[in-house]
């Protein structure tokens, strides 16, 4: 079992979605999908996308937000990615059982939730304050190797 989660809230486009299932193989992740989803998981677009790894991305698909919050405490920590995070993930020690979580591709993680979790909301650092947000597949990645890095400096 992994004790890397990446969680995509209604995700809208197939070719971040397949991006992001290489990035879970990569790092050792299990990627979770929350419906509805934007496109069908049958389609050649995510496969290609995820290339001849689709096949081996260990996914999870979950009906709705209200099931995956049910099974979160046996995941990890939750954190919330958004562009209206305090901390950025630099400033963030990921515990070793962690679950990352983000929100559709053209409005992000539903505003409640990020109120409810207030402080476990987290930003990527941007130089451009006039950039609104990163491509998905990038935040994804980002978060995943940020917490890759930290826990294998933190190896003995």
């Amino acid at each position: 079992m992994s004790s890397l989660h990446i969680v995509l809230v209604e995700p809208e486009i197939h070719w971040n979605t397949g991006n992001i299932g290489r990035t879970s193989l990569a790092v050792g992740a299990e990627l979770h999908l929350v419906e509805p989803l934007g496109f069908s998981l049958a389609a050649s677009q995510v496969r290609r996308a995820g290339l001849d790894y689709w096949p081996r991305v260990r996914l999870r698909v979950w009906p709705n937000w209200a099931q995956l919050a049910q099974a979160l405490p046996s995941l990890g920590e939750p954190f919330f990615f958004s562009g209206t995070g305090d901390k950025t993930l630099w400033q963030v020690a990921f515990p070793r059982q962690v679950a990352l979580i983000f929100g559709r591709e053209s409005v992000g993680l539903p505003p409640e939730l990020l109120v409810d979790n207030q402080k476990r909301v987290v930003r990527i650092p941007m130089r451009d304050p006039d950039l609104r947000s990163l491509n998905l597949s990038t935040a994804a990645a980002l978060a995943a190797y940020e917490v890759s890095r930290q826990w294998a400096s933190h190896s003995p």
